[in-house]
C-alpha cells in the first residue's frame, strides 16, 4: 500500500466541495453587494471601454476610431474622468457553464460595461493583450491619468480552467515585454474538474443561484490577495514526418535544442518537430490521458451528451472502463501494460542542479506531474505526507508556487480509484525542478499525453526517440485568492 501518511480531514473534504460550494451559494450568507455600487466600482470610463473595443476590432491601437475617443474625452471643457476604484475584465467562454453561458455572459454585461466582458467565440485573449491593453498602455502614455491608474489597478475575471490556462498564457507575455504590472487574475468556476478554481478558493462548482453569486465574486477578485502560482514551459520534440493533432494550449515551432546539460544516449533524427506551450496543473502520459482522448473524440462526435458537468463526469467514467483502464483484455501482452517499457524520465531533484536518471515503476500505466494540490475535480493524489517519509524519499511539502512538480504514477483504474477518494496516496516517483521524459515506440505505434485536461494521440517511433522536456517558467502567474 502507497500511502505513508493519511488523508486530512480538509483533503478528505475536498472531495465533497463541489456539492457544499452550491449549497453555500443558495444561503443568504454574507454581505449584500448593492448592484449599482459594485458597477460603479469596477467599470472604466465609456471612452476607454469604446476605444479598447475599436483597437481589438481594428487589430489596431492606431485606428483613427479610437483616436476619436481619446480626443473628445480630452478636449476643451471636457470633465476630466475618474478612474474605477477595482477595474474588472472578464473572459469567459459561452459555452461553458452548460446552458448558463449566455445567460452569464448577459449578466456580466449587464454588472459593468458590456465592452469589459469579452466572448471568447468572438476575442482571444491575445488579441485583447495586443490590442485593448496596448491602447490603454498608449493613453497612459499620452498623459492620461484615468487610463494610468486602470492601468496599474486591472484585474482580470476568467472561467473555467481551461480559460484560466489560455489567459495566464497570453498574460505571462507580458513579463517578457516588460509590459508591468501583469494583471492578477481570479476565477469562476465553469468548467467540470475546476482544479485551479478550488486551489485558489473560488469553489469546484458553478452556484444554483449564480445570478446573486456573480456579484460576490466579482467584489472578490476586486479586492481579494494576491498570490503567487508557478507556471511550467513544455517542449516536446519528436521525429519529423509524423502528423500530430496537438492542443490549443501547444504550438509548433522551428527547431528547439533539448537541454546540452543532459546528454542524448543514441543517435537523433535528422529532421524533427518541435511543439512548446504553458500549463499550470499538470502533465500526463499514459492510460489517463487515453481515457481523456476518447472521452474528448465522443463528445466532439456528439455534443449534445456534453450538457454540464454532471454528465461529462458519467460519460468519463463509463469510457474509463471501456478503454480498458479497469480491465485490461488477457490476450494483451502483459508486458505492454506498464509505461516502463518505453519510458525513461531523467529529473532534477530537490535542491539539485543536476540531471539524474529516475527508475520508472513496472506497475504504472499512467504517470502524471502535477503542480497544484487539486487533481481530477478536488483529489490530491500526492497525499499529505507526514515529515518524517518527505524526510525519508528527500521530498518536501508541496505548494503550487514552490518550483517543483511532484511526479507519481498510476498502477490501474482501481489503484487510481482508491487514490482518488484518498484511502491511499499514488505510486510516489520524484519531486522535480525540471524533468525530461524519453519515449521510444518499441511495440508501442503511439502513446496519450494530456496537459491541463487536453489530450493527444501522440505517434511513437522504433528507431528515434520522442523528448518532453518540461522547465519552470522564470515568472510566477499571479493570482488572486477566493477564500
Amino acid at each position: 500500500m502507497d500511502s505513508p501518511g493519511t488523508p486530512s480531514r480538509a483533503a478528505s473534504a475536498s472531495g465533497r466541495s463541489s456539492v457544499i460550494d452550491s449549497i453555500r451559494g443558495c444561503t443568504l450568507s454574507g454581505v449584500r453587494i448593492p448592484r449599482e455600487d459594485l458597477k460603479k466600482k469596477i467599470t472604466f470610463p465609456e471612452y476607454i471601454r469604446l476605444a479598447m473595443r475599436e483597437a481589438i476590432r481594428a487589430q489596431d491601437v492606431d485606428a483613427a476610431a479610437v483616436a476619436q475617443f481619446y480626443e473628445a474625452a480630452h478636449a476643451e471643457g471636457a470633465e476630466p474622468a475618474e478612474p474605477p476604484e477595482f477595474p474588472l475584465i472578464v473572459f469567459i467562454n459561452s459555452k461553458s457553464g452548460g446552458r448558463h453561458g449566455p445567460e452569464l455572459k448577459a449578466r456580466l454585461q449587464d454588472l459593468m460595461g458590456e465592452e469589459q466582458v469579452f466572448d471568447l467565440l468572438a476575442v482571444k485573449p491575445h488579441e485583447f493583450v495586443q490590442y485593448g491593453l496596448s491602447c490603454l498602455e498608449k493613453f497612459a502614455s499620452l498623459g492620461d491619468t484615468c487610463a494610468k491608474e486602470t492601468r496599474e489597478k486591472l484585474r482580470v475575471v476568467a472561467g473555467g480552467d481551461g480559460t484560466v490556462g489560455w489567459v495566464l498564457g497570453c498574460l505571462g507575455e507580458l513579463n517578457r515585454q516588460d509590459r508591468l504590472p501583469v494583471p492578477p487574475t481570479g476565477i469562476i468556476p465553469l468548467g467540470t474538474g475546476n482544479d485551479l478554481s478550488r486551489s485558489f478558493g473560488w469553489g469546484g462548482s458553478f452556484p444554483f443561484n449564480w445570478k446573486s453569486a456573480i456579484k460576490r465574486t466579482l467584489d472578490k477578485v476586486a479586492r481579494g490577495p494576491i498570490t503567487l502560482l508557478d507556471s511550467w514551459h513544455l517542449l516536446i520534440s519528436t521525429p519529423a514526418g509524423e502528423e500530430l493533432e496537438i492542443p490549443y494550449s501547444l504550438k509548433e515551432t522551428e527547431a528547439v535544442p533539448l537541454d546540452e546539460e543532459l546528454e542524448v544516449e543514441g543517435e537523433l533524427p535528422e529532421k524533427v518537430s518541435c511543439y512548446q506551450g504553458v500549463f499550470y496543473n499538470y502533465f500526463s502520459i499514459g492510460m489517463d490521458a487515453q481515457v481523456a482522448y476518447g472521452f474528448h473524440s465522443l463528445r466532439n462526435e456528439k455534443p449534445y451528451l456534453a450538457q454540464g458537468p454532471i454528465s461529462n463526469k458519467l460519460i468519463y467514467s463509463g469510457y474509463s472502463c471501456k478503454q480498458g483502464w479497469f480491465f485490461t483484455p488477457c490476450s494483451s501482452d502483459p508486458g505492454l501494460r506498464s509505461l516502463k517499457n518505453i519510458l525513461r524520465i531523467y529529473a532534477k531533484k530537490v535542491n539539485s542542479s543536476e540531471w539524474e536518471q529516475v527508475p520508472v515503476p513496472s506497475s504504472v500505466r499512467s504517470i502524471v506531474a502535477l503542480n497544484l494540490p487539486s487533481y481530477g475535480s478536488g483529489r490530491n493524489p500526492w497525499g499529505n505526507l507526514k515529515p518524517d517519509y518527505l524526510e525519508k524519499r528527500g521530498f518536501v511539502e508541496a505548494h503550487a508556487d514552490d518550483g517543483l512538480l511532484e511526479v507519481f504514477g498510476f498502477k490501474q483504474g482501481w489503484h487510481a480509484s482508491m487514490v482518488m477518494v484518498e484511502l491511499i496516496s499514488a505510486k510516489h516517483i520524484t519531486q522535480a525542478s525540471a524533468i525530461r521524459f524519453e519515449l521510444r515506440g518499441g511495440e508501442w505505434t503511439e502513446a496519450y499525453m494530456q496537459v491541463d485536461g487536453e489530450p493527444w494521440k501522440q505517434p511513437m517511433n522504433k528507431e528515434f526517440s520522442t523528448f518532453v522536456e518540461i522547465k519552470r517558467v522564470p515568472h510566477h502567474s499571479l493570482m488572486v485568492k477566493g477564500e
